[in-house]
């Protein structure tokens, strides 16, 4: 199949016949010498056109070809190009002077390898050869086998041929249109477009079966405009070549189909690569880059001496990416390797290094917050175990608080409890005389309700001792009460210790924020062992004094002093360590536990001597309110 021609009108150029010729002969008279060979000289190469320069066809096959040889040759060739114009000018009368003037032109460079452009270069290289390049091997290109077959190309002529495969375009678009229901098969007038149109209908009669077929050929350019402008919208187009309308009019193909295009409601393809910039989708191409390559290779190989035959230029499923965008048309439809032409790269094609590096970073970080939260979670987990810990380690101490306590909180016990039987005895005698004193036994009555009530509050403070809690019960209350509370728990043990217990409160209300229950057990701990630590001494001089304050940085302070020996120097650092003691029967954990249990609030805990004897502990907790009334 030949390259696309371009008809326009033939300018009226005057042809001199006498000029010419006697320009041929002073042209022969001056030339001189003989030929070198190849040897001798850089290889020449001729590439004869056989259109116009305006052509894109043959113009760009021709552009590949000199820059591959450039390229390869590193600028040591000699290249000439000849566009012969033989669509404008095919008679026999111009094409003989033509050959003429090159037999002269190329007399003392005689090509070594001919590249001829398309079928008309062929036949006629072919048919001038021994005036032009006698010695010169001829390579042709841009058409088919069966044209080569057609024409009687000689053996020795290689060709690199282009086979235009009009099925495999309509297959792409059976591909990207699996809806279409319509077939239209696009030609032009000219002897040419009647010969693809008869290409077409041979090689689309299977496939064109399963279509409502219409072939649109031999109209003029304005009816192909108007029936593009009626397709039904699930058509499929081919348009093929339109080098001339019915009514004679001459066209360059690809010009032709971007009018039609410009109007048509149905995607357009086509077997030319020229047609995508024109309005077609796209289609199974030879490119004429590639074909120049190729001629570009089988040129080098004859340069060298080495052997050659005829090639087969590639093809390629070439879309233009815009047309896609304009039908609707899916990339995921197209044929595998699909060349897309002037597709906008997408955001990670275009910042792929950036994508890339922020996918890194965004990694990294998703790394390091995943270790973070998995090293949060197993912190969570070690301070609720921790939590769990201190609870029961704070019930053991306070069941051995209650242990302690309990010889005392059943002496006190026992005297409601006296009280009561006493009571109700003497209640018992009155009701038994002949007049009994009714206002007598309401008092009875009266003094046994508040005996029971002490006896009561007295069981409910040994409760809250032995509670035991699964979790940490969080509440506001005033260190004041607490330390009230636990002050009425100490008495029946100070009592029976002979310690006199005092006690002053700062004005107003502490409020702080942890379990109530805790600080009582931390207050009864420091108390017990201060109560300890004066056993030695005479009853008049012990003394236990509780008193709480607003500290000059605004918390709340409970110091507990005692009237013993004091803490030795040399174990301060050692007092609040588990296990250790200076008891013979302790067990070294009430300081240590006080300790932890203040730290779970937030607090501290001081321990120091006082200057007239004995020692003090400053429990500090921060204020659960900044604003206190």
């Amino acid at each position: 199949m030949a390259f696309l021609h371009e008809w326009i009108r033939p300018p009226q150029w005057p042809i001199r016949t006498g000029s010419l010729f006697l320009l041929l002969l002073l042209t022969l008279a001056s030339a001189a010498g003989g030929q070198t060979t190849i040897e001798n000289r850089i290889p020449r190469v001729l590439v004869l056109y056989p259109y116009d320069e305006r052509i894109a066809a043959t113009t760009v096959a021709g552009e590949a070809i000199r820059a591959r040889l450039i390229q390869a040759t590193d600028g040591k060739i000699d290249l000439f190009s000849e566009f012969l114009d033989l669509s404008r000018f095919p008679e026999d009368n111009y094409i003989e002077r033509m050959a003429q003037f090159l037999a002269v032109k190329y007399a003392d460079r005689q090509p070594d390898v001919v590249i001829a452009l398309g079928e008309l270069s062929a036949k006629f290289i072919v048919t001038h050869r021994a005036s032009l390049a006698r010695n010169a091997k001829i390579l042709a290109a841009g058409f088919n086998r069966s044209t080569a077959r057609r024409i009687k190309l000689p053996a020795d002529v290689i060709g690199a041929f282009t086979e235009f495969k009009i099925l495999k375009t309509a297959e792409m678009a059976q591909r990207l249109q699996p809806e279409a229901r319509h077939l239209f098969i696009i030609g032009g007038s000219s002897e040419f477009d009647r010969w693809w149109l008869e290409t077409a209908r041979a090689d689309l009669a299977t496939f064109s079966k399963a279509y409502q077929t219409t072939y649109l050929e031999d109209l003029t350019i304005e009816e192909f405009v108007s029936r593009a402008s009626r397709f039904p919208r699930d058509s499929i187009v081919l348009a093929l070549s339109i080098l001339k309308d019915r009514s004679g009019r001459n066209f360059i193909p690809r010009e032709a189909v971007k009018r039609i295009a410009a109007s048509a409601t149905a995607p357009i393809y086509g077997p030319y690569s020229t047609f995508i910039e024109n309005g077609s989708v796209g289609g199974n191409v030879v490119t004429f880059e590639s074909l120049g390559s190729a001629v570009a290779d089988l040129t080098l190989d004859a340069i060298q001496g080495k052997p050659i035959t005829h090639v087969q230029a590639p093809h390629f499923d070439v879309v233009d990416a815009r047309q896609m965008k304009r039908w609707g048309l899916s990339e995921r439809n197209l044929p595998p390797g699909t060349v897309q032409m002037f597709r906008e790269p997408g955001f990670l094609e275009r910042y792929w290094l950036a994508a890339l590096v922020t996918s890194a970073v965004v990694a990294l970080q998703s790394l390091v917050i995943a270790i973070l939260l998995l090293e949060r979670r197993r912190r969570r987990v070690a301070e609720i175990q921790s939590r769990h810990r201190l609870l029961e380690v704070v019930h053991l101490n306070q069941s051995a608080t209650a242990g302690a306590l309990s010889a005392s909180i059943a002496h006190e016990l026992n005297q409601p409890l006296g009280a009561i039987r006493s009571n109700a005895e003497a209640a018992s005698i009155i009701l038994k005389s002949a007049c009994p004193d009714l206002k007598l036994i309401e008092q009875i009555l009266v003094d046994i309700q508040d005996d029971d009530q002490r006896a009561h509050d007295i069981i409910s403070r040994m409760r809250g001792l032995l509670k035991k809690r699964g979790e940490i019960d969080w509440q506001e209350f005033d260190l004041n009460e607490v330390t009230a509370t636990a002050i009425k728990i100490l008495q029946g043990e100070a009592v029976r210790r002979g310690v006199v217990v005092s006690s002053s409160r700062v004005e107003g209300t502490l409020p702080i924020r942890a379990d109530m229950v805790h600080i009582q057990q931390v207050i009864l701990n420091i108390a017990i062992n201060a109560m300890d630590a004066m056993s030695g001494k005479p009853g008049t001089d012990k003394k236990l004094t509780l008193k709480t304050r607003l500290t000059n940085d605004a918390k709340a302070e409970l110091s507990i002093s005692d009237s013993g020996n004091g803490i030795p120097e040399d174990k301060f650092g050692m007092i609040f360590e588990p296990f250790f003691t200076t008891k013979a029967a302790g067990t070294g954990l009430g300081l240590s536990i006080a300790r932890t249990i203040v730290e779970t609030y937030g607090g501290r805990i001081l321990a120091s001597n006082r200057r007239g004897g004995g020692a003090v502990f400053r429990v500090i907790l921060p204020l659960a309110r900044t604003e206190l009334p």
